[in-house]
């Protein structure tokens, strides 16, 4: 699943990409900066030229892709690195959870037992962090 940004400010919100969406990103991220022509090549017959193109347009407008003009085409290339969106997407997805939730005290819970469950190193490793936090605030105090 990827997100998209919308009110096209990277600051903003994000929500979801289709599945054509991603999938045209991953293979971007893949390979760099393309033409809809090289990417058409890719995919092959599955999916209409035009189909390919109105969707690197919308991801444009999204602010996920940067496009310059290569004579009478447009070559297009990610904004940001997969990591890089990846960390927003996850940035994202928790700011969500938390401030959608009446009770962050269950969510952090919930966090925590899922860590724990899944690595008592990362279960460390969020305390660390959490210590490291505190340390930074006081010292901006």
């Amino acid at each position: 699943m990827w997100l998209k940004w919308q009110n096209r400010n990277p600051q903003s919100a994000l929500g979801q990409l289709g599945k054509l969406e991603s999938e045209l990103m991953e293979l971007i991220w893949e390979r760099g900066e393309i033409s809809v022509r090289a990417l058409h090549a890719v995919i092959g017959p599955r999916l209409a030229y035009t189909t390919i193109m109105t969707t690197l347009d919308r991801l444009y407008k999204k602010k996920l892709l940067a496009r310059k003009k290569a004579g009478k085409a447009f070559l297009y290339a990610p904004v940001m690195s997969r990591e890089e969106y990846r960390d927003r997407q996850t940035e994202h997805l928790l700011t969500l959870v938390l401030q959608d939730s009446s009770d962050s005290n269950a969510v952090l819970s919930c966090f925590i037992d899922v860590v724990s469950d899944s690595d008592k190193k990362m279960l460390d490793k969020l305390d660390e962090l959490v210590r490291a936090k505190r340390r930074a605030l006081r010292r901006q105090e």
